[in-house]
């Protein structure tokens, strides 16, 4: 296996000099690194149409169905249709881009394990693109100042594991993110008729492995708080050390990542690199602007800090995203899967999420999942793994919709179903609930 990714590696990198380069005039719009090679102004096409993303150069068409690298993660695919809460703005021959969200919230988990904490989710994602011969580059940078307005432990959360406080397993609680979440570049260029190269590196940044991280997504875009089955499908989009490369060819792309696959540590402020020993791979698909999938595979090289061994992941996802009169409908349904090597078992994760905006200023959302833990008490491993189902169901109203942002009232309840044996420890019928505030950019006209 090693050996099919090297060559797999070999190969991408060298697609874009196995052609003979065309010249391509002008400046490549802002969606070049979607697919440059469909940006054709002479030539137009029944299945493009001009970008319409205020303070942008709108002058190169761009496929309909390309998703946008703007609204995703990593290299992953978010459908075209996704609606962008973004400013943006033109300087010199720059494209410049901001978004990201601060949630402001009181989180109160249920049950005898569950506690009530005043906190943040918070995050600002900036972007820079710029023409580079015939391709275009973009660079991210994204921040989080969650260390700081949920310090450890961090979030409460009944039922959420996943790396450590103190040196210990953290067990109910959802870890803060860390204040560098993704420092990359992202080049894309033509190499043929309706095919592209994509160069991925970060020294913080996602690994082709899962679908689009949780905070990403449409679906996602009024939850708050992080999905329980996040350890078992997308918590590689913060990976200290990334190198992805692929080929976009029509309306599908095949990708491959070397990554450094271990979990941050407890020091929220640092980059923490080690050799670059995981790998994945990953398909994906947008037969249309609404739909996208994918499909991915991968070995991470002791992931866990606490634990001994190695974890083989893989996922498949499907997201839809449908704009309407005066709102959209977002729906992501995921399965993840973690094989532990250390002990020879599988732990598996279902999650179908959605959020409706209607009549403009009103959301309403929900997530339900079913998942499997065996870390629940990790002072005791004679205990075996449980499988659960968290249902989450919420909504928010816009209270101010400026040209500039937003400012949002929610509120959700989530409800619980276990086994009868973690009853002494969850209580019967344990119930969460959350109020918060959110503040974000205003929606943009970021649609192809």
């Amino acid at each position: 296996m090693r050996t099919f990714i090297f060559g797999f590696f070999v190969i991408m990198l060298s697609a874009p000099f196995a052609r003979a380069q065309r010249e391509s005039p002008g400046v490549v719009g802002v969606s070049a690194v979607g697919n440059p090679t469909e940006q054709k102004a002479d030539k137009p096409d029944m299945d493009t149409q001009p970008m319409d993303m205020p303070g942008m150069d709108m002058s190169q068409p761009a496929p309909d169905w390309m998703p946008s690298p703007h609204d995703s993660s990593g290299t992953g695919w978010q459908p075209a249709a996704t609606r962008a809460y973004i400013w943006m703005k033109s300087a010199a021959a720059w494209d410049l881009m901001a978004h990201g969200v601060i949630f402001v919230d009181y989180n109160q988990q249920g049950g005898p394990r569950g506690e009530g904490k005043a906190e943040s989710v918070n995050w600002l994602m900036l972007m820079e693109q710029h023409k580079l011969g015939i391709g275009s580059i973009l660079f991210r940078e994204m921040f989080s100042a969650e260390s700081l307005t949920s310090p450890h432990p961090g979030f409460p959360e009944l039922f959420q594991t996943g790396e450590t406080y103190h040196g210990q397993a953290l067990v109910d609680h959802q870890h803060p993110h860390n204040v560098f979440s993704e420092l990359a570049l992202y080049y894309t260029r033509p190499v043929g008729e309706k095919m592209s190269w994509e160069f991925y590196g970060a020294a913080a940044g996602e690994p082709a492995l899962g679908p689009v991280a949780y905070m990403h997504r449409a679906s996602a875009s009024e939850l708050p708080i992080a999905p329980l089955s996040h350890h078992l499908q997308d918590s590689t989009h913060i990976s200290f050390g990334v190198i992805t490369t692929g080929l976009v060819m029509d309306r599908f792309k095949l990708e491959g990542s070397v990554f450094n696959g271990r979990e941050p540590n407890e020091k929220r402020y640092s980059i923490q690199f080690a050799p670059l020993d995981s790998w994945s791979a990953r398909f994906s698909v947008a037969p249309s602007r609404n739909w996208t999938a994918q499909y991915s595979y991968g070995r991470l090289e002791h992931p866990e800090a606490l634990e001994p061994g190695s974890q083989r992941r893989q996922t498949a996802s499907v997201e839809y995203v449908l704009p309407f009169a005066n709102g959209s409908w977002a729906t992501t349904a995921v399965w993840g899967r973690v094989h532990k090597e250390v002990d020879n078992h599988n732990l598996n994760g279902y999650l179908l999420e959605t959020t409706a905006n209607f009549k403009l200023r009103n959301y309403a959302f929900s997530r339900l999942e079913l998942v499997d833990k065996d870390e629940l008490f990790p002072n005791n491993p004679a205990l075996p793994s449980f499988r659960f189902g968290a249902y989450t169901f919420g909504g928010a109203r816009d209270l101010v919709q400026s040209r500039l942002w937003q400012l949002a009232l929610g509120a959700d309840l989530t409800f619980y179903s276990k086994a009868a044996a973690l009853d002494p420890s969850y209580g019967k019928d344990p119930i969460s609930f959350q109020i918060f505030l959110r503040v974000r950019p205003a929606l943009g006209q970021h649609q192809h």
